[in-house]
C-alpha cells in the first residue's frame, strides 16, 4: 500500500480549517499534517511537514495565499502542489495564484467527494482544469486581456510545429487521452511532447501551459 498523500490547509477561518480536516481525516490515503492561518505560517509549516498538497485560501491577513503560493513554488523537485481554495470562481487572485504555479482551484463549497478527488489529482502531478474551466478562463481574460503579454518569448520558437500543435490542445483543458485522439498519437507519445514542451518553455505544469498560451493568443 502506498503511503498516503501529506496535506497542509491554510485558512485564516478556524471554522473552515476545522471543517477541512474533519472531511480530509476520514480519508485512509490522506493525512493532514498541518494548518496555518496565514501565508507566512503557511510557509513555515510547509518547511516543517513537507506536504505533498497545500490547500491554500488566497485572501488572508498579512502574508495573503498569492504570495506564499510563489514563495512555496520556487522551483525545487520537492515543492508541494497547491490548490487554490476560493468563494470566488475565477477572480483575479484565483488567475494570478495559476501563473504562480497552482495546479488548479475548487470552490470552497465544493461537495467532499469532489475536494478529495482534487488532492488525488493533484498529487499524482495533474492539473484541476477541465476544459469547461478552461474554455471559462479564457474567455473572462480575452475581456480583460493582462498587460505585457503581447510578444511571445524566444521560448517559444523552440517549439516543434507537432508540439505547437499538442500545446494548443493542452491550452483547450483536454487530457493526455483525448490529445492522444485528436493527434493520433499514443498516450505515450503525448507524455513525452507534454514533458519536452514544460521543459522547452520553463513551465511547472499543464496549468501554466494554458495561462501561457491565452496569454501569447496561441488559443
Amino acid at each position: 500500500m502506498s503511503a498516503p498523500v501529506r496535506v497542509m490547509i491554510a485558512d485564516d477561518q478556524a471554522l473552515a480549517r476545522t471543517g477541512l480536516r474533519m472531511i480530509l481525516e476520514v480519508e485512509a490515503d490522506l493525512e493532514v499534517v498541518g494548518e496555518a492561518a496565514d501565508g507566512q505560517q503557511a510557509l513555515l509549516v510547509a518547511k516543517d511537514t513537507h506536504p505533498d498538497v497545500v490547500l491554500m485560501d488566497v485572501r488572508m491577513p498579512g502574508m495573503d495565499g498569492l504570495e506564499a503560493t510563489r514563495r512555496l513554488l520556487v522551483g525545487g523537485d520537492q515543492d508541494p502542489h497547491v490548490i487554490i481554495l476560493t468563494t470566488f470562481d475565477l477572480d483575479d487572485y484565483v488567475y494570478e495564484a495559476l501563473r504562480a504555479g497552482a495546479s488548479g482551484f475548487i470552490l470552497k463549497d465544493m461537495p467532499p467527494e469532489q475536494l478529495v478527488a482534487a488532492i488525488h489529482t493533484v498529487a499524482r502531478g495533474e492539473s484541476l482544469l477541465s476544459p469547461l474551466i478552461t474554455r471559462r478562463l479564457i474567455e473572462a481574460f480575452v475581456q480583460r486581456p493582462p498587460a505585457g503579454t503581447r510578444t511571445p518569448p524566444p521560448g517559444l520558437q523552440q517549439l516543434t510545429p507537432r508540439e505547437s500543435d499538442i500545446l494548443r490542445l493542452i491550452a483547450r483543458g483536454l487530457s493526455n487521452a483525448e490529445i492522444a485522439a485528436a493527434a493520433f498519437v499514443s498516450e505515450p507519445t503525448v507524455k513525452t511532447h507534454v514533458a519536452r514542451i514544460l521543459m522547452k518553455l520553463g513551465l511547472r505544469d499543464r496549468v501554466q501551459v494554458v495561462v501561457y498560451a491565452y496569454e501569447h493568443r496561441l488559443v
